[in-house]
């Protein structure tokens, strides 16, 4: 074999941090970097450290990833990070500053000791902090840190505020040899808190467009259903959904909302749907897996994403949960947020509300109940579209590729 072509046969030993990282195989809780994950181990050996949580594995193969998760507490405390996300879990119950050091060191010697027992040759971390924040002090200490790709979600760039925040998370940005967000308001706000413009580029996540978010055709829609999906958080802006559902049922007598998720709203949603005696029109499912989601999407007759800007500047990042819909032949509204642009086109604004405002949730989703077979034809062609933009194929080609040239640079 030449030498050339041994270099290209090289499997690259690639290290993921990560906060949000499913716990066991079926778990409800977000999964997008584990998707990409699976699909990198045919081009590199993929370690992943993330944190421990009640019943899971310390470590395990999943899906051809090594897993590692680190402990920061015990059982009773290990709640950082799921239900919610560490931003909301923190706003929501204080108190659990208390765990944020403990966390942060578990991170800081989980990945210490993978460095060295793993080697290497390039590191992916998903979110500035704390992933990213963590390998630019291990870096302080040590010359040999590999290269790292930086990945944004959205709720860390916009979300920490302050001087201080801002300040680490330049410093972070400056620290990383690639850095990738999920949308281009993103890229925009990476720039200006001082991120080397050559260095970023939008890279979202995918969606499996191919098998477990399909098109269905002989699964009959329910009339009137109105699907939500996600985190039952501010920026989600669910709390506008249901103050619409009135005037959507003042429209179409039989509309129904059915709401797929758990968060620390999970409360105030309730009192508010009990306040508006609509107790008999909601049906709030809990959250569900992702292989149990495709079945809701293929059901409801539109799914709605009401996103908002929340208090705290958390944002949406992309909203795979509106491509998720739209893979399975679904119609879908959404709160017009900057990050909408960048998957709905200014030719598809019937599908975007005003954000935060119920009447205009109201006005949309009732246009398309009331016309359900113009707005699955639009669902159709609005696929279309995005498979071959956002499918997992395509997506995870390009960190491929990225995450190579990262490599290269070492």
């Amino acid at each position: 074999m030449a030498d050339s072509e041994k270099s290209t046969a090289i499997r690259h030993r690639l290290l993921v941090l990560a906060s949000t990282y499913p716990r066991w195989r079926g778990d409800h809780e977000p999964g997008f970097v584990h998707e990409l994950n699976r699909r990198l181990v045919d081009s590199f050996e993929v370690h992943v450290v993330c944190p421990h949580a009640p019943g899971a594995a310390r470590q395990e193969l999943l899906d051809g990833v090594i897993v590692h998760r680190f402990r920061y507490g015990p059982d009773a405390m290990e709640t950082l990070v799921q239900d919610g996300g560490i931003l909301t879990n923190l706003k929501h119950a204080p108190w659990k500053w208390v765990i944020v050091p403990f966390f942060f060191l578990g991170l800081l010697a989980a990945t210490s000791n993978q460095l060295r027992q793993v080697r290497p040759h390039v590191i992916h971390a998903h979110w500035i902090v704390p992933q990213g924040l963590a390998l630019a002090l291990l870096g302080v200490f040590s010359k040999k840190l590999p290269p790292f790709l930086l990945t944004s979600h959205g709720g860390d760039l916009f979300g920490l505020r302050g001087q201080l925040f801002s300040l680490l998370k330049r410093w972070v940005l400056k620290k990383a040899s690639a850095v990738t967000v999920v949308s281009r308001p993103m890229a925009t706000e990476a720039a200006r808190l001082g991120a080397n413009v050559d260095r970023i580029s939008v890279m979202p996540m995918g969606v499996d467009f191919g098998s477990r978010f399909s098109l269905a055709p002989g699964v009959e829609r329910i009339a009137g259903q109105i699907l939500f999906v996600g985190r039952l958080v501010e920026k989600k802006g669910v709390k506008y959904l249901i103050q619409a559902l009135p005037s959507i049922r003042q429209r179409v007598p039989g509309a129904h909302l059915v709401i797929v998720g758990s968060g620390p709203e999970l409360p105030a949603l309730t009192a508010l749907v009990t306040g508006l005696g609509l107790q008999d029109y909601v049906t709030f499912r809990g959250a569900m897996s992702q292989e149990e989601l495709p079945e809701f999407y293929r059901r409801a007759a539109v799914f709605v994403a009401p996103f908002v800007d929340a208090a705290s500047g958390d944002r949406e990042g992309l909203g795979l949960v509106s491509i998720e819909a739209i893979a399975c032949g679904c119609p879908v509204v959404v709160g017009d947020v900057p990050v909408v642009a960048d998957i709905f086109l200014d030719s598809e604004m019937d599908m975007r509300a005003i954000s935060g405002n119920p009447e205009s949730l109201a006005q949309k989703v009732g246009d398309f109940l009331a016309a359900p077979e113009a707005a699955l034809r639009r669902a159709l062609d609005v696929r279309q579209r995005l498979a071959g933009q956002l499918s997992w194929d395509i997506v995870t080609m390009r960190y491929s590729a990225l995450l190579e040239i990262v490599a290269g640079t070492s």
